[in-house]
């Protein structure tokens, strides 16, 4: 009896070092994502507004980061496979070589552009994996703003009526409120956080009053305001 409980706990010592690695390895999968993208947005952000030399900065913060997690890559732990974080790291890592060139030629429009698809095709991966957090839903913003913008443009011009802008006006809100339900309690407690979500569900609400009541002028207003709310969202937990 004891020579089997040597040879056991001989046996388990040889295999916790390789559960310890694992273990390891997942963490730092995801600690690297997330820190990639943190300056994968501050640096699309500058390079939207023509801040090129910050921008720069951010993305050399997001090329080591991206570096570190494509080490990671071939020993990657659930909820990602190996395939789909190898072919997430090298289609990656090209999008970060295009936007550093555009950022080097001045270009700033095509650098957010390719931080754009890269974002997105991070977004991509985690929803497949089933890991929808905070960051993945304000991500999904952007393209509900898009198309509230769209909607007030064409009511400014007559070419949509008003209930267009209260539909979009009320995904816009249904969006945020989801976004706040997705937040950590430290996060939704925040005074920053409770300004832009609460100062942009209210602005989603009012921008199809506005709408309703014909006043084009406040219906432009209401969207100029909704579209910085957004990427002050996107910037900062995006």
């Amino acid at each position: 009896m004891l020579r089997r409980a040597i040879i056991l706990s001989l046996a388990l010592s040889c295999l916790a070092p390789s559960v310890h690695l694992q273990a390891a390895e997942k963490a730092d999968i995801a600690a690297m994502m997330p820190a990639a993208m943190v300056s994968l947005r501050a640096a699309a952000s500058y390079a939207r507004t023509g801040n090129i030399g910050l921008a720069q900065i951010e993305l050399d913060d997001a090329r080591r980061a991206w570096a570190k997690l494509g080490g990671l890559a071939a020993r990657a732990a659930a909820p990602y496979s190996n395939p789909s974080l190898s072919e997430l790291i090298g289609g990656g890592s090209d999008r970060l070589s295009k936007a550093d060139a555009a950022l080097a030629s001045g270009d700033g429009a095509r650098a957010a552009a390719d931080i754009a698809a890269l974002r997105q095709s991070i977004h991509a991966l985690r929803r497949d994996a089933g890991v929808i957090e905070l960051s993945d839903c304000v991500f999904e913003l952007v393209p509900v703003m898009n198309i509230l913008r769209d909607a007030a443009a064409r009511f400014s011009t007559t070419k949509a009526g008003p209930g267009e802008v209260v539909e979009a006006g009320a995904a816009l809100r249904a969006q945020l409120q989801r976004c706040n339900g997705l937040a950590t309690p430290d996060v939704a407690s925040q005074a920053e956080f409770r300004r832009l979500i609460d100062g942009a569900s209210l602005s989603a609400q009012e921008i199809g009053r506005a709408a309703r009541e014909g006043d084009a002028g406040l219906v432009h207003r209401y969207e100029i305001e909704l579209q910085s709310f957004v990427n002050l969202l996107d910037f900062r937990y995006g």
